[in-house]
C-alpha cells in the first residue's frame, strides 16, 4: 500500500498497484505500507524479518490508531475519509525485537521508510519482508518489493517553514522545569526531530507567547530571556537565548520567529513577561498590562533595543522575524497599527511576520511579510505580494489542503504541489506540539485527547506525541507533509534542468483545470503518478547529461 493510504482496522484496504512503484533521489525518503488482516482469535506477535541490500536504509513502524472526538469542524466537505468519532491510524511506533503485534480480526498496517544515503548507487534494489511465527519459525508470508535509485541529490530546502514550537508543553507533560539541565536535554531531542522533518524556522519564545490563551488566564512560563528590573530600568541576559539558537543551528533551523509582543486576536495586551525584582521573580506586564501603557512602551524600547544589538552581533539579522500580534482581523487595525508604530523604532532593519488574512493590513504597510490563510491567498497573489507566505489551521477545513486525520493524506501532501506552482516563499503551521486544549484552560495528554478537549479536529494541533524517553514519535501525517517538502525540492531539482514553466507543464498535463489552492487534483493515483514523471524526466536530464 501506499504512503498515502489510511488503514482503519474495519474496512478492508483497496490495493492500487498504481501506487506502489517506488523511486527516490539521493538523501531522501521513501515511504509505504503493508497491511495486513489479524484472522487471529486473540493478540498475537509475529515476527518481521527484512532480507535486502538495503536493510540499513529500512525503518519499519507500526501504525498505532488514536481515539478522535472532534474528527472535522461543523463545516466541512466531501473530501474527507471519516466525519464520525473513533479510532484513526496516526502514530508511528516503532517495532520492539522485531514483533508485529496482530489484532484479532482488526487491519493494521506497518509503515516503512528507505532513507537513500547520498552515496548510494544508482539501480534497482530489492526489498523482501518476511513474516514468520518467530525468528526461526516457519514463513506465514512474504512480501517483496523494489526501489529504484536516481543518480541525482536532492537539493537543500529552500522554502521557509515553521510548525509553532511550544516549548511549554513539553515542560508540561514531562513535568520538567524549564531551562533545567534535564528539560535542555529533552528539548533537543525535539528540536533535533523538528529540524530533520523539514521545518528550518522555529518560533522563539524569548517571552513566553501570547498564544491561545483564555483574557486573564496564562500559560506555564517559557521565557528564554533573563530580565532584572531596577526601577524604571531593565537589565537583560540572553545566554539562554544563545543556547536555544545554537542547538537549532545544530540541526538545521536557521530562522527564528521573536514570539508575539501583544496578545492574540487584537493587539490588546501585553504577553506575560517575568522579571527578577528585589531578588524575587514577578510578573511585571500581562493581560492587564494595555498594549499601549506607557510602562510596556518603555519596557520594549528597552527591551527591543538591548534584543536586536545581539541579533546584528550574532549575525543573523537576515534570518529574524518578529511577531506583532497573531491573526487580526478588520475589526483590530487600528489596534494592530498601533502595536506596529510602538515597536518600529527598535526593530529596523528586521522582518515583522503575523497570520493574518486581510489585505489590508499589507495594503497600509503594517506588516512586510503576511501570512494569509490558504483559503484568502487569492488577493495576494493578484497583487503579487513578493516572497508570499501562507498558513492553514483549524478554520481551512473546506476546499484546501490540511492535515486533519480525517482528511486522506493526499490532502495533506498535495501542498507541496501547491506551494511549488505559486513559488510561496514560507509555509507556517500553529501546532507541531500543541498539548493544551483550547485557550490552554489545562494540559492534556495527546494520546488520549488529540483535539485539544474537542475544539479542533484531531491532527490540527500536534503532529507529534511526547513518547518515552523523552523523545518524540512522529505521526503518519508528519511524514505526509514531509514528502510534500520533498516534492518541492525535486521539483526545485528538474526546474533547473529544463525551467519552471515546463515542469509546472508536466505538473497540470492532462488535468481539466489549472491547478490553485482551492481547486486541485484530490487521488491519491494523481499525487502519486506525478511525482513518478518528476522523477523520470530528472532521471532522463541526468542521462542525458553524461
Amino acid at each position: 500500500m501506499s504512503s498515502l493510504e489510511k488503514i482503519f482496522p474495519d474496512e478492508e484496504p483497496v490495493a492500487k498497484p498504481e501506487c506502489t512503484n517506488l523511486s527516490g533521489l539521493k538523501k531522501e525518503t521513501v515511504s509505504f505500507q503493508i497491511a495486513y488482516y489479524g484472522n487471529v482469535n486473540s493478540k498475537e506477535y509475529v515476527h518481521l524479518e527484512i532480507d535486502s541490500d538495503i536493510k540499513d536504509w529500512i525503518r519499519v513502524r507500526t501504525v498505532e490508531l488514536v481515539p478522535s472526538a472532534l474528527p472535522c469542524n461543523a463545516v466541512y466537505d466531501d473530501n474527507y475519509l471519516r466525519t464520525t468519532p473513533g479510532m484513526f491510524p496516526d502514530l508511528l511506533r516503532d517495532l520492539k525485537n522485531n514483533q508485529v503485534p496482530v489484532i484479532a480480526h482488526q487491519w493494521r498496517a506497518l509503515w516503512i521508510d528507505i532513507t537513500i544515503p547520498e552515496d548510494a548507487d544508482p539501480g534497482n534494489y530489492k526489498m523482501s519482508f518476511i513474516m514468520q511465527e518467530d525468528s526461526v519459525g516457519e514463513i506465514l508470508d512474504t512480501k517483496t518489493t523494489k526501489i529504484k535509485v536516481i543518480d541525482a541529490m536532492l537539493p537543500e530546502q529552500r522554502l521557509i517553514h515553521t510548525e509553532w514550537f511550544h516549548a511549554d508543553c513539553l515542560a508540561d507533560y514531562y513535568h520538567l522545569r524549564p531551562w533545567s539541565d534535564e528539560y535542555w536535554s529533552m528539548l533537543e531531542n525535539f528540536i533535533q526531530e523538528y529540524g530533520s522533518r523539514g521545518m528550518n524556522a522555529i518560533l522563539t519564545p524569548v517571552l513566553t507567547p501570547p498564544l491561545d490563551t483564555a483574557v486573564g488566564g496564562e500559560r506555564t512560563t517559557i521565557q528564554l530571556a533573563v530580565i532584572e528590573k531596577n526601577g524604571d530600568g531593565y537589565n537583560f541576559d540572553f545566554s539562554r537565548l544563545k543556547t536555544w539558537i545554537d542547538i537549532c543551528y545544530r540541526y538545521g533551523i536557521r530562522y527564528f520567529e521573536v514570539a508575539h509582543l501583544f496578545t492574540q486576536w487584537g493587539a490588546t495586551s501585553a504577553p506575560k513577561v517575568m522579571a527578577w525584582e528585589d531578588g524575587k521573580p514577578v510578573k511585571i506586564f500581562g493581560w492587564e498590562t494595555k498594549s499601549d501603557s506607557l510602562e510596556y512602551s518603555s519596557f520594549l524600547k528597552q527591551f527591543l533595543t538591548a534584543l536586536t544589538e545581539q541579533f546584528r552581533k550574532w549575525g543573523i539579522v537576515d534570518q529574524v522575524y518578529f511577531h506583532t500580534s497573531d491573526e487580526p482581523s478588520e475589526e483590530h487595525l487600528e489596534a494592530y497599527q498601533a502595536a506596529r508604530q510602538e515597536i518600529d523604532p527598535y526593530i529596523k532593519g528586521f522582518k515583522t511576520l503575523d497570520a493574518l488574512s486581510d489585505y489590508s493590513f499589507y495594503e497600509r504597510g503594517l506588516v512586510e511579510k503576511p501570512v494569509p490563510g490558504t483559503n484568502h491567498i487569492e488577493p495576494f497573489l493578484k497583487a503579487e505580494v513578493p516572497g508570499l507566505w501562507t498558513y492553514y489551521c483549524t478554520a481551512q477545513s473546506t476546499e484546501v489542503s490540511n492535515r486533519f486525520m480525517s482528511m486522506p493524506s493526499a490532502r495533506n501532501r498535495i501542498l507541496g504541489v501547491q506551494l511549488y506552482k505559486f513559488g510561496i516563499e514560507g509555509f507556517l503551521q500553529w501546532g507541531f506540539n500543541f498539548y493544551n486544549s483550547q485557550y490552554s484552560l489545562e494540559h492534556i495528554n495527546p494520546y488520549a485527547v488529540t483535539d485539544a478537549g474537542s475544539a479542533f479536529p484531531s491532527g490540527d494541533a500536534f503532529l507529534v506525541y511526547p513518547g518515552e524517553e523523552k523523545k518524540p514519535e512522529e505521526s503518519l501525517r508528519l511524514m505526509n507533509l514531509f514528502h510534500a517538502m520533498q516534492d518541492i525540492r525535486a521539483m526545485e531539482l528538474l526546474e533547473s534542468m529544463i525551467g519552471k514553466d515546463e515542469v509546472i507543464k508536466e505538473m497540470e498535463k492532462d488535468l481539466s483545470e489549472e491547478i490553485t489552492f482551492k481547486r486541485y487534483p484530490t487521488s491519491d493515483v494523481w499525487l502519486l503518478g506525478f511525482r513518478e514523471r518528476i522523477n523520470d524526466r530528472i532521471e532522463t536530464c541526468v542521462r542525458r547529461a553524461q
